[in-house]
């Protein structure tokens, strides 16, 4: 099958979030069973070019319709660690992808939206003719949109759309400028509420909505996720949208790679270990206090590793740091905030325990670090308000780190408490569960984990090796999108 992905993201190359490690691991997972796969990418000025191989011309001048004339393109091609990648790179006044950074700017829907159309361009122009078109967020719902509204009638009429929601939050609003410049024009066709009007406000494009209603299928990145988009509040006002959709909608669990999160070889960890030598992390824990100044004790080790945003529950994250030191526990924390407020917060607490021989805040992201974290602590804390999927639990359970998680979206499908899971036997634990929003919650569930620690430690070193045998590879998630491509491609 020749599988292309269009994305605004792709680690380690372009990076801000889960979104550029999907988009990654599932193409290598689908390259290595023998599929052809290609990514389709925005040239930013500031992606991390050390990690393209061979950059060269592929499409030197593409012409790009826009407002009734086009911009004049160039498409290089590269290699980022084995995956082929082609880099649209748009020349034109406004730098629309030479801004510094990937996302924030006020004019990001008609960046995105330009984007989009120059995938469909090149994919038209350079004749390729994928059989499936894998969307990814709100950046690239104008794809489908496009390609079964204009470019279908070019030659691109047999290509089958999946558009997958990494996070409903953000889905892209625009006014009929976009349809304008686009070629799509015809305002009183567009903004209807079945097709690209947003669901609340009259006057608005949404991006991720057209997504939804154009593509052969749509998914997001948990079955629980699904479930919650579907029929509670976590799809942010396109609930009916999906209910429109329902019988092709779908959750299916992200994967994490376990080439880069392996902690038998991983290069970021000074002691390599596994399941057969898993008294080994503990030198990981005295190395991880030797590198953040924290002393050495016998006390648990609780991190958090994350963006520091609403998203991941930060009134949680403050609660724990402080209620683990007063229970005798040790807390680290590494991520950046996302807003002036939360940065300016954190920065304080980071000030205010600066002396603390059992604190850490590191306030800033830093990949190395993330690693010898996740090797050396107890327990990893993930008490978010949602949670698409979620890869920290993932990563944590691999490195024999105990997830401590609320139970929303994909925290739901991969960690199952040690007490109260009465759908798997103990030995299929692997974790620690709550479900409200406030203290008492968070309290009782660290409690539970600290209590385990501290008088059953045999019994909590057994729920840590439990955690290490699941397997959340990209192996069955990759499984998944193939059953839904081979569908959608028959269709």
């Amino acid at each position: 099958m020749y599988i292309v992905q269009i994305a605004s993201e792709c680690a380690p190359v372009i990076k801000a979030g889960g979104l550029g490690d999907v988009v990654y691991g599932l193409s290598r997972e689908l390259e290595s069973r023998g599929h052809t796969v290609e990514l389709i990418l925005p040239k930013y000025d500031c992606m991390r070019y050390d990690h393209i191989w061979g950059l060269h011309d592929a499409y030197r001048d593409l012409y790009v319709p826009w407002y009734g004339h086009a911009v004049h393109c160039s498409v290089y091609c590269g290699w980022v660690h084995g995956r082929l990648c082609f880099f649209i790179e748009p020349h034109n006044d406004t730098g629309w992808f030479n801004r510094g950074a990937y996302y924030g700017c006020d004019d990001d829907a008609m960046r995105f939206a330009f984007f989009s159309k120059a995938a469909l361009e090149f994919l038209l122009k350079s004749n390729k003719r994928p059989d499936i078109l894998h969307c990814h967020d709100w950046q690239t719902g104008l794809v489908p949109v496009m390609l079964y509204e204009m470019y279908k009638y070019y030659g691109l009429e047999s290509q089958r759309v999946m558009f997958t929601i990494h996070n409903f939050k953000h889905q892209g609003f625009a006014g009929s400028d976009i349809l304008h410049a686009t070629g799509l024009n015809r305002e009183e066709y567009y903004f209807s509420y079945d097709k690209l009007q947003d669901n609340f406000n009259p006057f608005s494009l949404n991006f991720m909505k057209g997504g939804i209603l154009y593509s052969n299928h749509v998914n997001t990145v948990s079955p629980h996720h699904a479930w919650e988009a579907r029929y509670g509040d976590c799809s942010f006002g396109l609930g009916h949208t999906l209910s429109l959709v329902e019988d092709r909608f779908s959750g299916i669990l992200n994967g994490i790679d376990y080439d880069v999160w392996n902690p038998e070889k991983d290069d970021y960890i000074p002691y390599p270990f596994g399941l057969s030598t898993f008294e080994d992390k503990i030198l990981n824990k005295k190395a991880l206090r030797d590198r953040l100044l924290l002393q050495q004790c016998d006390k648990p080790l609780i991190a958090f590793i994350g963006r520091l945003d609403d998203q991941k529950g930060m009134h949680l994250v403050h609660h724990a740091m402080y209620y683990a030191l007063e229970q005798g526990a040790q807390f680290v924390l590494l991520g950046s905030a996302t807003d002036r407020r939360t940065n300016d917060w954190f920065w304080h607490e980071k000030r205010f325990l600066n002396d603390n021989p059992d604190c850490h805040l590191e306030l800033s992201f830093n990949e190395e670090l993330a690693h010898l974290i996740y090797a050396g602590a107890d327990m990893i804390l993930v008490p978010s308000n949602f949670e698409p999927c979620g890869l920290t639990q993932m990563i944590g359970l691999r490195y024999g780190t105990v997830p401590i998680v609320r139970g929303v979206g994909g925290l739901v499908n991969t960690v199952f408490d040690w007490d109260y899971d009465q759908n798997r036997p103990p030995e299929e634990r692997n974790g620690f569960v709550f479900y409200q929003t406030d203290n008492v919650a968070l309290e009782s569930a660290m409690n539970r984990a600290l209590g385990f620690y501290n008088n059953a430690l045999d019994g909590f070193k057994q729920l840590a090796l439990q955690g290490m045998q699941y397997d959340f590879s990209w192996k069955s998630s990759a499984d998944e999108y193939l059953k839904v491509y081979e569908y959608i491609r028959h269709k």
